[in-house]
């Protein structure tokens, strides 16, 4: 039969190398340790936004939970920062940076996180979804912003959390999912996994 353990006894395993995403974990007080994987994020072909995270944070949950005991609950996330139903990455160069931060310029923008964690043999996903709102933007605040290099590893180009956070007019839905880790329905899933009230 299996057993279930308190959290705070868990050995807690974060499918991630982001600082932001531990920066989050480290907010519902729980001790963990980092390990990710290296995949290959590429979108498939005709493959929804929804589909797309969905699909990346199950593989890298799926790829370091095989590393662990089966006692082990492990996190996976993914972030996605989309307009016009196209997935906007992480930037390859200035010149992509530029194109992205005009795109996003005076319009809003939909970011889905997904989370997957497992436990026990049991795998739970959930999805945040937000909806972001960038004030107009002139091209010498674009530069300024690419020169601090805070966009370079992030999906869409930007860090609400950052210097970004001046261009942001408006959010709808959840400030620690458009970070990269949602943490009401992070919380929901270990609950319903530790407490082995699970579904089948």
């Amino acid at each position: 039969m299996a057993m279930y353990k308190p959290m705070s006894l868990m050995t807690i395993i974060l499918a991630s190398a982001s600082p932001r995403r531990a920066e989050l974990l480290q907010q519902l007080g729980l001790d963990f340790q980092t390990d990710s994987a290296d995949i290959d994020e590429t979108p498939l072909i005709e493959e929804s936004v929804l589909d797309y995270v969905t699909r990346m944070a199950q593989t890298k949950n799926r790829l370091i939970r095989e590393q662990y005991q089966p006692d082990s609950l492990v996190i996976g996330a993914d972030t996605s920062v989309s307009i016009d139903e196209v997935i906007m990455g992480k930037p390859q160069d200035q010149s992509d940076f530029e194109s992205m931060m005009t795109r996003l310029s005076g319009r809003t923008h939909c970011v889905h996180t997904a989370v997957s964690v497992s436990y026990l043999g049991k795998c739970l996903d959930a999805v945040s979804i937000s909806e972001v709102s960038f004030r107009a933007l002139v091209m010498d605040e674009i530069r300024d912003y690419w020169h601090t290099g805070e966009p370079l590893d992030k999906a869409g180009g930007y860090a609400i959390q950052g210097l970004a956070a001046k261009f942001i007019q408006h959010l709808s839905g959840s400030y620690s999912g458009v970070m990269g880790l949602p943490l009401f329905e992070l919380f929901e899933l270990i609950q319903c996994l530790s407490s082995g009230d699970k579904n089948e």
